[in-house]
């Protein structure tokens, strides 16, 4: 009983790190992955998404509610930033991450003087399960269901709406698109807005988790960037398998030598997967498919 009690345990803990690290990516899959844009402000609308959704639920919006509703006012945030500065520098990808090094900077500091250095948290909801000796949050099964059904709703976005036809048209080929009567500025700022509004929903949903600092989207970005990465280029052949692959990594060695060796040992697999695979995992399997 003792093995199956451990390999539940690791199923939970891989699960677990699987839903944080594609909740985590997804936004930054769009912006990054997909637009090309260096947003180090992702982390932001990550904070923007938390402190959104917490303030409304707190205020007694129900919990569900307040997440798309932190999604909502961070994907207006992102998208009043892509007018305002982003869309100035799409030519100009090292500005871009001095850009939004700034924005970063000015978020992170701006929430701590005008909402001090912590805000109160609405805790965890739905309890926990046992199974055996050993008890399991509920919530953190609610959150691998989130990431899986926002891949979802992602690839129907992308392959089955006209919006989704003309974004990556637009990325693609932006004249072409131009001259066939796309609104390239307004495709780019909802697609931006769109990579925006994932991050929030990632603050919004794991808020209830965490503790909430002006400082807090700095446990997300690392783990969102290595994950783009190693996912490569196409965010639906590459950000789910670059989840399960780290994931189980970090479960595994979580489970045997702590958090600190885990996430050490995330970050050697990154370095190891883009040594043998450079253009990430997507671009491995399409070349397999030529």
């Amino acid at each position: 009983m003792d093995v199956l009690y451990g390999a539940f345990t690791f199923l939970y803990q891989a699960g677990d790190a699987f839903a944080f690290l594609v909740l985590s990516a997804c936004g930054l899959a769009v912006i990054f992955g997909m637009m090309g844009v260096i947003n180090l402000a992702h982390g932001e609308f990550i904070l923007c998404g938390a402190y959104v959704s917490t303030s409304a639920a707190r205020m007694g919006l129900p919990l569900p509610l307040a997440i798309l509703l932190g999604a909502l006012v961070a994907g207006l945030v992102g998208m009043a930033l892509e007018r305002l500065v982003i869309r100035h520098l799409y030519e100009r990808p090292l500005d871009t991450i001095v850009a939004t090094w700034g924005v970063s900077m000015i978020a992170t500091q701006g929430t701590l003087i005008l909402l001090g250095s912590t805000l109160q948290g609405t805790g965890t909801p739905f309890g926990s399960f046992a199974v055996g000796p050993y008890s399991y949050s509920v919530y953190r099964l609610v959150l691998v269901s989130a990431a899986l059904l926002t891949l979802l709703c992602l690839w129907l976005v992308f392959t089955r709406t006209r919006f989704g036809t003309m974004a990556r048209a637009t990325i693609q080929v932006p004249h072409i698109a131009e001259a066939l009567g796309v609104n390239t500025s307004l495709i780019y700022s909802l697609t931006f807005g769109l990579g925006a509004a994932l991050a929030g929903l990632a603050g919004g949903l794991y808020a209830p988790t965490m503790t909430l600092v002006p400082t807090m989207g700095s446990a997300f970005v690392v783990e969102a960037f290595v994950t783009v990465v190693v996912g490569g280029a196409d965010i639906f052949l590459g950000t789910a398998p670059a989840a399960a692959v780290l994931g189980i990594v970090k479960a595994a060695l979580t489970s045997w030598q702590g958090q600190l060796f885990g996430q050490i040992g995330l970050l050697v697999a990154v370095i190891v997967v883009i040594r043998v695979l450079p253009r990430g995992i997507s671009g491995w399997i399409l070349r397999e498919r030529a």
